[in-house]
């Protein structure tokens, strides 16, 4: 339906654009794009937690690796990438091209504190897989007591 109006897809669009604005200028650490991800823009992701790892799938298909950054601060990763579509109609001289740019962003509050740099990605097939291995707890240091 929304192809037969064609103004109505930029409104929605400015709109969405105009509330993650909002959103992030009162509550920038909420993660507002998790709440306002479009089916378009989002991608699918599982969320596995184990006694010493956290495990991320997350499914991006047709994605190219060199266009993803996954950064991990505090205790948040995201994963930020995105997609070029071309799509041409007609045959000799053609009659239509469309070139698309999609960004795609997710953050994901991790449930402990990471062993940042064990963290390890894997792309196969479309599937991003990131171990996020959990930071081992620190032996007790002893304090030697001198006498004065």
């Amino acid at each position: 339906m929304s192809e037969l109006i064609p103004w109505m897809d930029k409104e929605i669009n400015k709109m969405r654009r105009d509330m993650d604005r909002l959103f992030n200028r009162c509550w920038p650490d909420i993660g507002a794009e998790l709440f306002l991800e479009d089916v378009s823009r989002g991608f699918s992701l599982e969320t596995f937690l184990t006694e010493d790892t956290f495990l991320i799938k997350a499914v991006l298909p047709g994605i190219d690796p060199k266009t993803l950054d996954i950064t991990i601060s505090d205790d948040k990763l995201t994963i930020k990438g995105s997609k070029k579509e071309v799509s041409v109609e007609g045959s000799g001289y053609y009659k239509r091209v469309e070139r698309k740019l999609s960004r795609f962003s997710r953050t994901i509050p991790l449930p402990f504190h990471a062993q940042k740099s064990e963290i390890k990605a894997t792309l196969n097939n479309g599937i991003l897989n990131i171990v996020v291995p959990k930071k081992k707890p620190q032996k007790a240091l002893y304090i030697k007591i001198k006498t004065i």
